[in-house]
C-alpha cells in the first residue's frame, strides 16, 4: 500500500478537528424548550438577550447552552396547616406554572434548574399556611374552599412574580380535617338541613291556612253583601219574573195570582 502523501495527514487532522468543532458547536432546542447561553469568555450567563428558541443553533465551542422547559408545568403539593382555632388541616394542591421566558437567563443565574423546589414549593406552602390560618375548619370544609383557593393563588403569585416564575393557577384538590371534627361538622350540617326543611314545611302550611281563611272570608263577605241587598220588594220582583217565565212553558198549569207567600203567584198543576 502506498504511503499517504505528506500533505494528506494535515488535511485529515483538520477534517477531524472540524467535525469535532461542529459537533460541539451545534445544538438543537426541542419543542417547548428554550436555551440560556453561557459565554465562557464573555461574562457568563447572558441575561440581556432573549433565550435561544426551538430549532438548530451554532454556537462557539467554548460556550454552553442550558436548556429549560418553558411550557406550562405542574407541581403537586401535600401540606399541613393550622386553622384559625389551632386545628391541623391537611391540604392537597396542584400548581400550574412556567418560567418567565424573557427572564430565563436571570432565573438560571439566580435560581438554577432547581427553582421549583427552591422557590415555588416553599412559596405555595407559606401562602397556604397563611390563608388557612384565617378560617375555621367549618369554613374550610364547606363554603370557603373556593375562596381559599383564590387567596392562596394570589398570595403565591405575589411571592414568585419577582422570582421570574409565571404562576398560572393553583387548584385545591382536597381538604382533610381530623375525623372527629369532620364528623361533628357533618352532624351539624345535617341538623341545619333538617331544620331548614322543617321551617319550609311550617311556612308552606301557614300559607295554605292563610289561603283558606282568605277564601272563606271572601265568601262570607259576598254572602253578607248579597243578603243586605235582597229586600222584600226585590224578592217579589224576582218571583214574578220567574213565574212569568214558567208560565210561558208548554206544560199545562194553573196560576193563582196572589195566593203564594208574600203575595206571589201560586202555580198549580203540571201535566
Amino acid at each position: 500500500m502506498e504511503k499517504l502523501p505528506k500533505i494528506g495527514v494535515p488535511v485529515i487532522v483538520i477534517l477531524v478537528l472540524a467535525i469535532i468543532l461542529v459537533a460541539k458547536s451545534a445544538i438543537t432546542i426541542g419543542a417547548g424548550e428554550a436555551g440560556v447561553m453561557y459565554k465562557t469568555f464573555g461574562g457568563g450567563v447572558v441575561i440581556d438577550q432573549p433565550p435561544l428558541g426551538e430549532g438548530f443553533h451554532i454556537i462557539a465551542p467554548w460556550n454552553k447552552v442550558i436548556v429549560y422547559e418553558v411550557r406550562q408545568q405542574e407541581v403537586y403539593e401535600k401540606m399541613q396547616a393550622l386553622s384559625s382555632n389551632g386545628l391541623e388541616i391537611e391540604l392537597e394542591a396542584t400548581a400550574w406554572f412556567q418560567p418567565q421566558y424573557n427572564n430565563l437567563g436571570k432565573l438560571h443565574q439566580q435560581k438554577g434548574h432547581s427553582y421549583v423546589s427552591r422557590v415555588l414549593q416553599p412559596a405555595i406552602r407559606s401562602a397556604a399556611r397563611s390563608v388557612v390560618g384565617r378560617y375555621t375548619p367549618e369554613q374550610l370544609y364547606s363554603s370557603k374552599r373556593d375562596a381559599i383557593q383564590v387567596e392562596i393563588y394570589e398570595e403565591t403569585k405575589r411571592i414568585v412574580e419577582d422570582e421570574y416564575i409565571q404562576l398560572n393557577e393553583i387548584l385545591i384538590r382536597d381538604v382533610t380535617l381530623p375525623k372527629t371534627i369532620k364528623d361533628a361538622i357533618e352532624r351539624k350540617l345535617k341538623q341545619e338541613q333538617e331544620s331548614l326543611e322543617y321551617e319550609f314545611r311550617l311556612v308552606t302550611a301557614a300559607k295554605e291556612a292563610e289561603k283558606v281563611i282568605i277564601e272563606a272570608q271572601g265568601k262570607a263577605d259576598a254572602n253578607r253583601i248579597l243578603s243586605a241587598s235582597l229586600t222584600d220588594k226585590i224578592l217579589q220582583d224576582k218571583g214574578i219574573e220567574a213565574t212569568l217565565k214558567l208560565s210561558q212553558s208548554p206544560n199545562s198549569k194553573v196560576i193563582v195570582i196572589g195566593s203564594g207567600d208574600g203575595g206571589l203567584p201560586l202555580i198549580l198543576g203540571n201535566n
